[in-house]
């Protein structure tokens, strides 16, 4: 029933849309655990892994603008075949009683319906992010300020304690008054987006997940709360939307060709240039693709190798120590291994002499190890404390 939950006519289906939208997430991915293993041999890659975020969000800016440029769909979901149609409204009055409307799709995109979703699939998901980034931060502070007291010791940015409670006098007076009220303002903020960024997180979760189940049940035509925002329905492109988009890819590039201007040698060096960002544009999709199965693959090697190793090795049991012999000077062993050795009765309070492994009555034991400092049958040194008592009798 869940597969054939939306997927008649161009509808796509729950899966379609839950796949199309968890992508980019799967490719921020990807991307940094590729820059982090070229960073191991290349610490000038750090510096770009310190604003992941920003070069990210720079990528999919470019990827998101071209795309709905020229397929009316946003990245993965023209990756998907899917299209993005805005929703027209057309009353018909036929009726005398009542009006009725009736929903039907334009042919393409209007350039402030771009611009928004560019806006929703790239700028909202950066500010939230970074709204994450500061909430986890303050959330650190509270807890450490917790743990330390709002007065003592404290660990700053740079790593190094420093005491609350005493600053010497020349600190304070080198600390400028706008340094003070900058920073003031910055504590502020970050303790405002710690009390707000959780209901934030929460009401647009629950929206989503709101929206997503109705899309499921074919509650609503919208995926998400955005694509309501912006009056969008997401279809399937057919093979003549298909065409026509390859069609208008090849128009477009070639009026920007016609477009350039200046001598001849600046002409071709804007032509070289034009066509390589072409080429970078037509296989971006086929290398960030390959780029995500390629950190899943690693990922799922990794695991399994780490699950390799630590996993407990399974060694076979030793074999059992050889049995303790019997001194030629010492106590004779009776033949029935229930009785006592020194009193040859039946044992009571049994307790075994660690030193030989041997199993006395404790007061038989205790008097003789406590007498002659040694086991009875093995002549083995031996002390009281390494009597130890059984709770079953051998």
């Amino acid at each position: 029933m869940l597969f054939q939950v939306g997927g008649q006519g161009a509808r796509p289906t729950f899966f379609e849309m839950s796949a199309a939208q968890q992508l980019p997430a799967s490719l921020h991915a990807a991307l940094s655990y590729s820059l982090g293993v070229f960073a191991l041999r290349r610490p000038i890659l750090h510096k770009v892994l310190d604003y992941e975020d920003e070069f990210f969000a720079l990528l999919m800016a470019v990827l998101e603008s071209h795309s709905l440029r020229t397929t009316d769909g946003s990245f993965s979901e023209s990756l998907y075949g899917l299209r993005r149609r805005p929703v027209k409204v057309s009353v018909k009055s036929s009726s005398s009683s009542a009006e009725f409307s009736d929903k039907a799709y334009d042919s393409a995109l209007r350039k402030r319906q771009k611009v928004l979703s560019v806006v929703f699939l790239v700028v909202l998901p950066y500010f939230k992010s970074k709204l994450q980034s500061i909430y986890n931060k303050e959330r650190e502070a509270r807890l450490q300020a917790s743990l330390w007291g709002q007065g003592d010791v404290r660990f700053d940015e740079a790593g190094v304690i420093s005491d609350q409670g005493e600053t010497p006098q020349a600190q304070v007076e080198a600390t400028t008054g706008e340094v003070s009220n900058v920073a003031r303002i910055k504590k502020n903020f970050a303790a405002l987006i710690g009390v707000c960024y959780p209901w934030i997180h929460a009401t647009n979760e629950g929206l989503s997940f709101a929206y997503q189940l109705l899309y499921l049940l074919d509650g609503t035509a919208f995926y998400s709360p955005a694509l309501h925002a912006l009056g969008l329905h997401v279809c399937r492109a057919t093979g003549q939307e298909l065409m026509d988009s390859s069609s208008r890819i090849s128009r477009i590039r070639s009026r920007e060709l016609e477009r350039l201007r200046g001598p001849p040698w600046l002409k071709t060096v804007q032509r070289v240039l034009l066509n390589c960002m072409y080429t970078s544009l037509d296989y971006a999709q086929t290398g960030l693709i390959a780029a995500v199965f390629f950190f899943k693959m690693m990922e799922w090697w990794y695991q399994s190798a780490e699950e390799r190793m630590s996993a407990p090795t399974v060694y076979p049991p030793p074999p059992p120590p050889p049995l303790p012999k019997v001194a030629k000077d010492g106590l004779p062993l009776p033949p029935d291994r229930t009785l006592c050795p020194l009193c040859c009765q039946k044992r009571n309070n049994p307790s075994v002499l660690s030193v030989s492994g041997f199993v006395f009555c404790y007061s038989c034991i205790f008097k003789s190890v406590s007498q002659h400092k040694r086991c009875p049958i093995t002549l083995m040194p031996a002390t009281v404390e390494q009597i130890r008592r059984l709770f079953h009798d051998l």
